[in-house]
């Protein structure tokens, strides 16, 4: 079934999705990713089986929780300049793009359960660094850049695409163009630091006003990842309008500034419960937030922790 014209989880009940892949595969895994990029390992059979098994305790605990789930593919590094600097071609490229969907759809139809829609979003990510950019892109750049990627999705089973740590606006309106071309729904997912602001120094409402200035609204909804609570609760406090088009939220597990994690050589992974509670604290500044996941740091255990936090506040 596909949900490209009606996504399930705009209609008011909980969906999770998973917690931080690269950094579970890296610390608790032992792989190097090249790039940080785990697409790698759909290369062989071994890698795919890899990240096959990591998805089976989120969908496990939307089960348990009775929830949606979204299924997020292991693409974030999935662009032209990621590949290129880690070696791939663009045909190789384009054949991975489609490999991730068709797992993500494999594991969807092993685990159909009725009352346990899941949705198949394509994950795209910066076409610069995820923290601090050093190159910044127009929009028209941007939609040409995320056109390669966007496009290998639009012919597989993607239900829509997810923009995840988005650094600054302009991209963000680009990559909305290049997903409303392909006739796909597409969710933005800004990053912000310490102060609540991107890493462009823009703050995120003004920035989610420019994404649906300059798009007409195309964005489906809005979300927050990379930054810890912390970050931007305060942020969040003044409920301005532009906070009922968030819908997700993709946490990290730590509270460290992105500079403090890029210097990091250990994992810090926080403590789940206190997570799960700060997740249910942002109902009310957060009133259509829906999709419940995390990022760095995080694995199934703060994904469950968010969950029952956020039904016992029911």
């Amino acid at each position: 079934m596909s949900y490209r014209n009606a996504l399930p989880q705009l209609d008011g009940g909980l969906f999770l999705t998973d917690g931080g892949l690269e950094t579970v595969l890296i610390f608790h895994q032992g792989y190097d990713l090249p790039a940080f990029a785990a697409f790698d390992l759909l290369k062989d059979d071994q890698g795919t089986a890899t990240l096959r098994r990591y998805y089976e305790p989120y969908v496990a605990l939307a089960k348990e929780h009775s929830a949606g789930f979204v299924l997020e593919s292991p693409t974030w590094r999935a662009s032209p300049r990621w590949a290129t600097e880690i070696g791939y071609s663009e045909q190789e490229l384009d054949d991975l793009n489609r490999r991730a969907i068709g797992l993500m759809e494999q594991i969807r139809d092993e685990h159909r359960t009725a009352g346990v829609p899941m949705v198949i979003s394509g994950c795209v990510g910066p076409q610069d660094d995820g923290y601090n950019p050093a190159e910044t892109l127009t929009a028209a750049a941007a939609q040409d850049y995320h056109a390669t990627q966007i496009s290998s999705f639009a012919h597989t089973a993607a239900d829509m695409v997810t923009a995840i740590t988005m650094t600054y606006a302009d991209e963000a309106v680009g990559l909305a163009r290049a997903a409303e071309k392909a006739g796909l729904p597409v969710a933005i997912s800004f990053t912000v630091e310490t102060d609540g602001r991107l890493p462009s120094g823009q703050p995120l409402g003004e920035a989610i006003g420019q994404v649906d200035d300059e798009t007409s609204s195309a964005p489906a909804y809005y979300m927050i990842n990379c930054a810890h609570p912390t970050h931007f609760a305060a942020v969040l406090a003044a409920g301005e309008p532009w906070q009922e088009r968030i819908s997700g939220l993709r946490a990290n597990a730590s509270t460290r500034s992105h500079a403090e994690l890029d210097e990091a050589t250990e994992l810090d992974e926080g403590d789940p419960a206190d997570l799960g509670a700060r997740y249910a604290d942002l109902r009310t500044s957060l009133p259509r937030l829906t999709v419940l996941g995390g990022c760095c740091g995080t694995d199934h255990r703060h994904v469950a922790a968010i969950a029952v936090a956020w039904q016992a506040e029911r």
